[in-house]
């Protein structure tokens, strides 16, 4: 049997009120375009996550927000505290003690935690750019057994900034 998970960078962030703590940075337009653009590719691509679990840093919530809204699934965005700035042990340790073993199971994070955990699962040096999504099959029967052992194939890989820089080359040519 296998898992699923989805990783995602929180969308590109603002930091033009420099006065703000970290975790209250707001997402930057951009940030809110790549998060819609993540949502329409889960609904498309039939990947519904059954819980996004999200950092509580302002901007990873309202990407993990907006990711739910786009694909119709409002109701099942978790904020988890310990996931602000996790590295893989806080991860593992969250997704070990899920309840009712969900088959696929999104995450929206930071880095360096979660490139750290995209290439302990997956044995590759992978970039997890703001915004993006690392889509991930895991060889677990339950997430209990989930461990940096574990063997993760990367499935599928998104970044909305290449189609929004795409756009605005053909913007610019026009």
């Amino acid at each position: 049997m296998t898992k699923t998970l989805l990783l995602m960078r929180h969308g590109k962030s603002s930091w033009k009120d420099k006065s703000l703590p970290d975790i209250k940075r707001p997402l930057k337009k951009r940030g809110e375009v790549a998060s819609e653009m993540i949502g329409k590719v889960l609904k498309s691509k039939k990947l519904l996550p059954d819980v996004i679990l999200t950092s509580p840093a302002k901007r990873a919530r309202l990407s993990a927000e907006i990711v739910a809204k786009e694909a119709d699934i409002s109701n099942r965005v978790t904020v988890v505290d310990s996931l602000y700035m996790a590295e893989p042990t806080e991860f593992f340790k969250v997704l070990n003690a899920l309840k009712d073993s969900p088959e696929r199971v999104m995450i929206v994070g930071h880095n360096p935690g979660l490139e750290a955990l995209l290439q302990l699962l997956d044995g590759h040096v992978e970039s997890l750019p703001t915004g993006s999504m690392a889509y991930l099959r895991l060889k677990i029967d339950e997430w209990k057994d989930l461990n940096p052992e574990s063997i993760g194939d990367m499935i599928g890989f998104w970044n909305p900034e290449d189609y929004l820089d795409e756009e605005k080359s053909k913007k610019q040519s026009s």
